[in-house]
């Protein structure tokens, strides 16, 4: 299946619309499942470049068995956008921003970094687990968007969520391994929570909230699980005072030249969408790709 870049381009940048009640729905639950965001074909388009990422990632040297329980998930490799150029119009899509803006109830949302999550063949669960534990972010309104490059049934693995999770402090402080997750189930109100492990179809794009439990089946299959993400948060957040090791990496890798109490807006961190249009010139005014830039691993 192919498309030109130009039919690529002008579904990422075409309006994002909401069915009614949508975003109420995602206050409440924590998630929202999108259907058909995005055309099949524009999705193809970039599958196979972050397919080819992937295999050529360094952590995909290691054997399985050596692995940490973070590395048998996925094989996670992180700004695409900063390294390949045919990433750029997924990554800063004006569709799936104002989409994203539109879920939170916010007037403009940043990036705060974009990452390859591929699943390879025979690739282990994912415990469960909520992103903003790493996110040194004073705000709630965090969303990242959850994009299948190609069809993902039940036994690949696809992204289940802890309807309400977002609510609960089910253990915030935790990072993602097996034992933090032994520790989540261990929590009171677990068992009252219904978990959503709908499958997910290529042009589909899930948002769930940076407190939202979430993990995923191993991906029993001999194809890889490729999928990609991107992390948005509400314009004028501030950087919080770093509290975890992983809060004090990430302040130091994806949020260069912020000061705690100030509001995000470094070079790395471009507003994606804004109401008022102040976004319209992300992509002409972004650093040259260096192959360079962005290989650094999270720590976790």
């Amino acid at each position: 299946m192919t498309t030109s870049p130009s039919a690529v381009a002008a579904d990422l940048a075409a309006p994002g619309v909401l069915d009614d009640g949508v975003a109420v729905a995602f206050e409440r639950e924590g998630f929202a499942r999108l259907a058909g965001v995005l055309d099949v074909a524009t999705v193809a388009a970039f599958t196979p470049i972050v397919a080819d990422v992937a295999a050529q990632s360094e952590q995909a040297t290691i054997p399985q068995q050596q692995r940490s329980v973070y590395q048998r998930a996925f094989v996670q490799e992180v700004n695409l956008w900063q390294r390949i150029e045919l990433m750029r119009p997924l990554v800063f899509s004006t569709k799936l921003a104002q989409l994203a803006a539109e879920l939170l109830g916010v007037d403009g949302v940043r990036l705060y970094h974009d990452q390859a999550l591929v699943k390879v063949a025979g690739g282990g669960r994912t415990p469960w687990h909520c992103d903003q534990y790493y996110w040194p972010l004073d705000t709630d309104r965090t969303v990242t968007a959850w994009i299948p490059l190609q069809d993902v049934p039940p036994e690949m693995g696809p992204l289940s969520f802890a309807v309400g999770s977002h609510r609960i402090d089910l253990g915030r402080e935790l990072d993602i391994s097996d034992e933090s997750e032994r520790r989540i189930f261990r929590h009171p109100h677990w068992r009252e929570l219904l978990i959503d492990h709908a499958p997910a179809v290529a042009g589909d794009v899930t948002f769930h909230q940076g407190w939202t439990f979430h993990g995923a089946e191993p991906n029993t299959t001999d194809r890889a699980r490729v999928v990609f993400t991107m992390i948005y948060f509400a314009d004028g957040t501030p950087l919080l005072d770093p509290e975890t090791p992983g809060q004090q990496f990430d302040r130091t890798i994806w949020l260069p030249d912020s000061e705690v109490g100030n509001p995000v807006q470094s070079w790395l961190n471009p507003l994606v969408w804004a109401r008022d249009g102040r976004h319209r010139s992300t992509l002409a005014g972004l650093p040259p790709v260096d192959d360079r830039i962005g290989t650094l691993e999270p720590s976790r």
